[in-house]
């Protein structure tokens, strides 16, 4: 089996990209929340690659390729 790689999103980015998504620039975001979007983001790109790895499997190919990933993506979004 191939060796696991941690994924880690910086704090400071989701952060940035939570509040460029907010309509009302006075609206801020808490540092618990942050930490919550960033541990929904690595699970959620877990099981992206979980999935694509699994379809490409399923297809017989030695590597996973974006095609994989948009096969994956719209049952994908409907879990989460």
């Amino acid at each position: 089996m191939a060796d696991q790689v941690e994924i880690e999103f910086k704090k400071e980015t989701i952060s940035k990209l939570l509040a460029k998504s907010f309509k009302d620039s006075k609206t801020k975001v808490s540092g618990d929340a942050v930490i919550l979007m960033c541990e929904i983001l690595k699970v959620f790109v877990e099981e992206a690659s979980r999935r694509a790895i699994k379809q490409a499997t399923a297809e017989d190919s030695e590597q996973v390729d974006v095609e994989h990933f948009e096969k994956v993506l719209p049952q994908l979004l409907l879990d989460f």
